[in-house]
């Protein structure tokens, strides 16, 4: 009997929305599969047809979101890529579970480091110097900064609309801080 596409895509998702959920609640080593899968209406065995084990899964929910937003960023205009394009790209509803178990407290940082690294200094329109010894540090301090935004953004469960974030997040890098603390 050949397994069903759609419902071996599901039985996956299914794993990895539970995951999720308990990433965004606890460390890794704090989850079991045993966990996952009863909450999952599954045994341990459907889980291991799917994933090796935790961090398998980890990796795996990693690598499809990553390529999701890498695709996602190929299809903008070249003209609108900054990182608050990107920041567009991650706060989609169906990325907010995804997000808040890998931004979350209990995410890794890891995955931080292939965020940014997949977010190109080529793809962003920032004005920074070529082949300058700063060049690195100013990237850094650019995609970290709004990273740390968004996460906030996140952890304070978007408490801002979405405009007002990105207008925020805009605003900060062309007049800094100091617009904002003047009485």
């Amino acid at each position: 009997m050949k397994k069903q596409p759609q419902i071996t895509e599901k039985t996956r998702q299914v794993f990895i929305e539970v995951f999720c959920e308990l990433y965004s609640q606890k460390p890794i080593e704090k989850i079991s599969v045993q966990e996952i899968a009863k909450i999952s209406g599954y045994n341990r065995s459907t889980f291991y047809q799917y994933f090796t084990d935790l961090y398998d899964l980890l990796d795996s929910v990693e690598n499809d979101f990553l390529n999701e937003i890498k695709t996602e960023l190929a299809n903008k205009e070249l003209s609108m890529h900054t990182v608050q394009n990107a920041l567009y790209c991650l706060d989609k509803r169906e990325h907010l579970l995804v997000l808040n178990a890998l931004l979350g407290d209990y995410g890794s940082a890891r995955f931080l480091k292939r965020l940014k690294k997949d977010i190109t200094p080529d793809q962003l329109a920032i004005n920074v110097p070529q082949n300058h010894s700063l060049t690195p540090y100013l990237i850094e301090f650019y995609l970290s900064t709004s990273l740390s935004l968004f996460r906030l953004w996140l952890q304070r469960q978007k408490d801002l609309s979405t405009v007002d974030f990105f207008m925020l997040v805009e605003n900060l890098y062309s007049s800094g801080i100091t617009s904002y603390t003047k009485e």
